[in-house]
Parts: C-alpha cells; sequence; structure tokens
C-alpha cells in the first residue's frame, strides 16, 4: 500500500543507490586484491547472514516458502551469474562507466517484454531502447580507452539483469518478495562458496580488507531494504526516473576513491541512457 510521502521515497530510493554505488566502489577496490568470485561471494554470504539473523525469525516462514521453485532457482542463477560478470568488469573499468552500461537493462526488458511477454513496446518504448543503445555506445565507443573484455562482460551482466528481471515479473503473481530477496541470496551464496576452495586468497586480509568484504553484505541488504520501502510511499513512475542518478553517485565514488572522471563524451553517454531510463518510466503513465 502507498501512503503518499514522495518527499521520503525520493530520499530512502538515494541512500539506496548511494548504498548501491558504495557496494560497486567496494567491489572494485577488493578486485584490485582478491579474485573475484571470492568478492562476489563475501557479499552474497554476508546478505544471508544478515537476513538468518534480523528477518528469519519472524518471518522465516515467508523466506523459504515458494510455488514455483525451479523458476525461483533460475531467477537465482541470473542474478549470481550477473554479479560475477559485474566484478570481473569493474575489475577492468571505472565504476561510472560499467554502472551506464549496466543501466541499459531496463531499456532491455522493455525490449523483450515485447517479444517474450507480447506486451505493446509503442512509441515510447522504442524511443527509449533506441536513444538507450545510442548512450551506450557514446559510452563505449571506440577511442573510449575502456577495455574490450570488461564492456563485453558488462553487456553480458546488462543481458543476464534483464532475465533476472523478465523472471522477477513472472514471479511476482505467485512468489513473496521477501521469499525471493533470500532465494537469490541464498543461491548465489551456495555456488560461489563451492568455488571457494579454488579461488581462497593465500594471504590473510588486511583489517581494512575484511572490514570491507564484511560491509558488501550489509551495502547491498541495506540497498534493497531502503529501495522496496520507498516504493511504500510513491508509485515507481516517480520512483523509476530517480534510480539514475546512481550513476551521479558512481562517477563521484569513481573520482573520490579512483581519481577517475568520465570524459565529456561518456557524461553525454551516460546522461543519454538516463534519459532512455526516463522515458521507460514514462511509458509506463502513457503507453502509447
Amino acid at each position: 500500500m502507498i501512503s503518499g510521502n514522495p518527499v521520503r521515497a525520493a530520499l530512502l530510493c538515494n541512500l539506496a543507490l548511494l548504498l548501491f554505488a558504495c557496494m560497486d566502489t567496494t567491489t572494485k577496490y577488493l578486485t584490485a586484491h582478491f579474485e573475484v568470485p571470492l568478492v562476489v561471494a563475501a557479499r552474497y554470504i554476508g546478505n544471508v547472514v544478515l537476513m538468518l539473523l534480523f528477518i528469519a525469525p519472524t518471518h522465516g516462514r515467508e523466506m523459504v516458502w515458494t510455488q514455483r521453485t525451479a523458476l525461483v532457482w533460475v531467477r537465482g542463477g541470473c542474478l549470481a551469474a550477473s554479479s560475477l560478470l559485474i566484478g570481473f568488469s569493474l575489475q577492468r573499468m571505472p565504476v561510472a562507466e560499467t554502472t551506464a552500461i549496466m543501466f541499459l537493462s531496463p531499456v532491455l526488458v522493455v525490449l523483450a517484454a515485447g517479444r517474450m511477454l507480447h506486451e505493446q513496446i509503442g512509441l515510447w518504448g522504442w524511443g527509449a531502447v533506441l536513444l538507450g543503445f545510442g548512450g551506450v555506445m557514446l559510452v563505449v565507443r571506440p577511442g573510449s580507452g575502456l577495455d574490450l573484455a570488461g564492456v563485453l562482460m558488462a553487456l553480458a551482466a546488462a543481458a543476464l539483469s534483464t532475465s533476472y528481471q523478465l523472471l522477477s515479473r513472472t514471479l511476482a503473481a505467485s512468489e513473496r518478495t521477501l521469499g525471493l530477496l533470500f532465494y537469490s541470496a541464498a543461491i548465489g551464496a551456495m555456488l560461489f562458496s563451492a568455488a571457494l576452495p579454488w579461488f581462497w586468497a593465500v594471504r590473510v586480509p588486511t583489517l581494512l580488507e575484511a572490514s570491507l568484504l564484511t560491509a558488501l553484505g550489509a551495502l547491498g541488504g541495506m540497498g534493497h531494504y531502503l529501495f522496496t520501502a520507498a516504493f511504500r510511499y510513491a508509485p515507481a513512475s516517480i520512483l523509476a526516473p530517480m534510480t539514475y542518478l546512481q550513476l551521479l553517485w558512481a562517477a563521484a565514488l569513481g573520482w573520490m576513491v579512483f581519481h577517475h572522471a568520465p570524459d565529456a563524451v561518456s557524461v553525454l553517454g551516460m546522461l543519454i541512457v538516463g534519459a532512455s531510463g526516463v522515458m521507460v518510466a514514462l511509458r509506463s503513465r502513457y503507453p502509447s
């Protein structure tokens, strides 16, 4: 139920986006010192531990209840694979540029929903698709200096994220939100924990590194909690355009931590990607 407090919704949404950008920045920092699967495992394991400590005691049955178990597992696998590819991409590319490519995913959802879910795309939808692709092309253009492997992995991650979002829409009618959140975290934790023997660091992490590895789960978990809470106070059509402020947080943190600032053409591409997201939100309100 939406209580109608857009100011509170905006504050919660922006704080969530800041936490997401902090998680990506922390991931990039840690992947310079540890194998990517280990870093991603720390995020998922931390997330599961927090849910077991703070949510399971009162909502344990909600967390494990599911009707379409196979699809829930496929959805969790898509998110886990996307997270792994994002980690490899962040290892090779700046935070802002990686984030910009990932924000192509909502635009891909519009395109895929038209073909797979038989939803009408309409003028706003096609405009968003073309604008989004154009913006990403500016970010990854020849001469941008971006690592090709990093770009390809970010694009693959965006495609997997699209599958994850489409499955989320399919499962929304039969599954509980808390259960979907728990299984997403648990599946990722199981998959990456199984890989830890092959990627466990020989050296012991420093106090700072151990703190950052521990913080990954908290950043992601709190971010998703605040982002979900924001929708109690404002509809998606208002909040969806705000999500592109994560690009600004990503650029700011990339400059503060890694001293990287996107060039003018990349900034233009990011703004265009953001505009395509606004069009996706407007499409939900004015489906022409």
